[in-house]
């Protein structure tokens, strides 16, 4: 094993990085460093209107493999990845994103209600989503970047009702790993509001 976790596929990992950007990055296999647990937040201000008569799913998003699992990911060039060291997200990223946005539903207070696949409710639409990117780029500037693309399904007929992609990139400032994590909640705020409020409109 190399000092760097690698990516399987095209994507690459760069064994050359500079300190002290290096010390940020995942080490070899045979390391039983201690990882801190990161959580999301998620607390939009909701604009839209009320739609007390829906009721909606939403469904666990998909995502690659790269963004499947409890990893923060850090890119370090357009085609090369890498992993955040000694640091974790506290569940699968899909899994905490899915949990994440039924809260801000239901903190809105604008629906009948909202669930999750069994939970057994008569459901009107769903909330569809695909995870495209969620982590921190090494350039200059060093930003932070989440893109979520949503349909709205209507889960009687199974056809499309709205379809969109949100996308956020916000400026991470150090090189601490929470500082990294907190530019990631940051743009991820703002990906999930918007989610939120267009849902609401689209309704």
């Amino acid at each position: 094993m190399t000092d760097t976790q690698k990516t399987k596929g095209p994507v690459r990992a760069r064994s050359f990085l500079a300190l002290p950007l290096m010390a940020l990055l995942v080490a070899g296999c045979g390391t039983q460093a201690k990882n801190d647990t990161f959580d999301l937040g998620l607390a939009p201000s909701v604009d839209g209107p009320a739609r007390s008569s829906r009721q909606i799913l939403i469904p666990e998003p998909t995502a690659l493999k790269l963004l499947d699992s409890d990893q923060v990911v850090v890119r370090v060039s357009p085609s090369e990845v890498q992993y955040l060291a000694n640091s974790r997200w506290g569940d699968r990223l899909p899994r905490m994103v899915q949990a994440k946005l039924v809260q801000a539903f239901e903190n809105s207070r604008k629906l009948a209600g909202v669930g999750i696949p069994g939970q057994g409710l008569a459901i009107d639409y769903q909330v569809v989503t695909e995870i495209r990117a969620f982590e921190v780029s090494t350039g200059s500037p060093r930003v932070a970047t989440v893109e979520i693309s949503a349909k709205l399904l209507n889960d009687r007929n199974g056809s499309i009702k709205a379809q969109n992609v949100f996308r956020a990139s916000v400026p991470v400032t150090g090189e601490a790993n929470d500082q990294f994590i907190a530019g990631i909640n940051r743009a991820f705020a703002k990906v999930g509001g918007e989610i939120v409020d267009w849902t609401l409109r689209a309704l």
